[in-house]
């Protein structure tokens, strides 16, 4: 029996680790690194139930299969309105591109608040999908990411080659 407050995982191999997903009856509302500074387990409540998750797996395919540039997935992010707000914003970052922490600040017609901006990209719960990899600092610099630096820099580097039609992969330097 499924009820409106359950909430399904599973699990999706990628070129930068496996990723946990998790989703309700609203859409998708998590995706963990297997590695990185934000690691999860699945809740005990949480149900294992891979066709649950099957709309989400198949567009991360398609991304990291160099097919999908958009994702057109049903989210259901937790958070504060600022947050929702901010990644509501990561959400129209153009593939192959990379702005500034401070120009996502303007983006939300709050440039002062950079280091908010900041913690809220550091909360994402929908990394990927909701690309915070994009953001790096005012110099160019790549910045924290939950994922890793290395995971940042390969999606990064991927969205390039994707967007420039270089067709011969990228290799995920570990440094």
């Amino acid at each position: 029996m499924t009820t409106s407050n359950d909430i399904w995982y599973d699990y999706l191999s990628t070129p930068i680790g496996k990723l946990l997903l998790a989703a309700d009856a609203q859409g998708l509302r998590e995706v963990w690194f297997e590695t990185g500074k934000h690691q999860t387990t699945p809740d005990p409540a949480w149900k294992h139930d891979p066709a649950q998750l099957a709309f989400a797996r198949k567009q991360l395919e398609e991304y990291f299969a160099g097919t999908r540039t958009t994702f057109d997935l049903p989210l259901h992010p937790i958070g504060t309105p600022f947050q929702v707000a901010v990644w509501h914003a990561l959400a129209k970052i153009p593939y192959g591109t990379t702005i500034s922490y401070g120009d996502m600040a303007k983006r939300i017609g709050q440039p002062q608040a950079v280091r908010a901006v900041g913690a809220a990209n550091g909360r994402n719960p929908l990394p990927i999908v909701l690309p915070c990899h994009r953001v790096i600092g005012a110099d160019g610099s790549l910045t924290g990411f939950g994922g890793g630096l290395p995971t940042k820099r390969y999606l990064l580097a991927m969205e390039d080659q994707i967007a420039r039609g270089d067709l011969f992969g990228v290799a995920l330097g570990r440094s």
